[in-house]
C-alpha cells in the first residue's frame, strides 16, 4: 500500500489541503461537490502507478478560500495556479462529478495545464431529456441514495458511509455543501458554454465514464460530452450508479490504466 502525506499547498492567499502519494508521472485528483473522500482504496490503487496529488478544492475542508473564488470557471483558473505552484504542466487528471466540470473548463480555456483526462460522472453540460439532480433540495441522506445503484456491491459501505460524523466532521460537511451552492447554483451544475462551443477546443485525449444507473447525473450527459469533446470516448458500466471508483472499483481502475498510461 502505497504511504500517503498530507501538504499544505500556498497559492496566493489560499491555502490548499493536498494529499499526495504513489509514485510515477503525477496523477491530479479533483472531487466532486461532497468534498474530498480521502485516500479510499481506488486512490490507493491509482497510486501504484501515479504520484497522485488529491487537493481539497478552496472554500473546501482544510483549505481556504480567497474572496475573488464564486464560480466555477474561477476555480478552473485557480487550479491552473496550482500546477504552475507545483511545477506541473500536461497532466493526467481526474475529474469526479463536479470535479469534471472544473477539469472541463480547464481543458477549454487553457492548453498546456491537463496533457490526458478522464471525467467521471462529470457535471458541466446540461442533459436535454433527463436532469440533473438537485442536490441541495434534499438531504445528504437522499443524496446518499441517489449516488449508488447497488450498495450491496460496496463492501466497506457501512463503515464508509452510515457511521455517525463527530461534530468537526458534520460542521466540515455543512460547509462543503454551502461551497458547493456558492459554486454551482446559477446555472445549476452547467455552463452553457462548454456544450455550447468551447468543449470543441479540447484536442488532448479525453475519456468519459459512466455508471449507466446514475442517477445524479444521467448518461445522457456523457454523450453530450463525447458529441463536443473531439476524438473523446464513452465507457459505460453497467449496473453502476454516480461513483464507479467506489462501486465498481476494478472496472474503474482497469479503465483508468487502458486509458492513462
Amino acid at each position: 500500500m502505497p504511504a500517503h502525506t498530507e501538504e499544505i499547498i500556498q497559492v496566493g492567499d489560499a491555502k490548499v489541503h493536498t494529499l499526495k502519494g504513489g509514485s510515477g508521472e503525477p496523477l491530479l485528483l479533483l472531487h466532486g461537490a461532497g468534498g474530498n473522500s480521502g485516500w479510499l482504496p481506488y486512490v490507493d490503487a491509482l497510486a501504484e502507478h501515479y504520484t497522485v496529488y488529491y487537493p481539497s478544492h478552496p472554500g473546501y475542508g482544510q483549505s481556504n478560500r480567497p474572496e475573488w473564488l464564486e464560480s466555477i470557471p474561477d476555480m478552473a483558473a485557480f487550479y491552473t495556479w496550482y500546477l504552475d505552484t507545483l511545477g506541473l504542466h500536461n497532466v493526467r487528471a481526474i475529474g469526479f462529478s463536479m470535479g469534471g466540470w472544473i477539469a472541463a473548463e480547464i481543458v477549454a480555456t487553457c492548453s498546456n495545464a491537463i496533457g490526458k483526462l478522464m471525467l467521471v460522472g462529470a457535471a458541466g453540460v446540461k442533459p436535454q431529456q433527463g436532469e440533473i439532480a438537485d442536490i441541495f433540495i434534499i438531504s445528504p441522506a437522499q443524496v446518499l441514495e441517489l449516488q449508488f445503484h447497488d450498495t450491496a456491491q460496496i463492501p466497506d459501505y457501512a463503515a464508509l458511509y452510515q457511521r455517525e460524523l463527530t461534530p468537526e466532521e458534520q460542521l466540515t460537511a455543512d460547509l462543503n455543501r454551502e461551497m458547493a451552492v456558492r459554486l454551482t447554483w446559477k446555472p445549476y451544475m452547467h455552463d452553457p458554454r462548454l456544450a455550447g462551443g468551447l468543449l470543441k477546443r479540447v484536442q488532448i485525449p479525453t475519456r468519459l465514464v459512466w455508471g449507466r444507473q446514475d442517477r445524479i447525473v444521467p448518461a445522457e450527459c456523457g454523450t453530450i460530452y463525447q458529441q463536443s469533446i473531439p476524438n473523446s470516448d464513452l465507457v459505460i458500466i453497467e449496473n453502476c450508479g454516480h461513483s464507479p471508483q467506489i462501486e465498481k472499483p476494478q472496472e474503474f481502475i482497469q479503465t483508468t490504466l487502458d486509458f492513462l498510461p
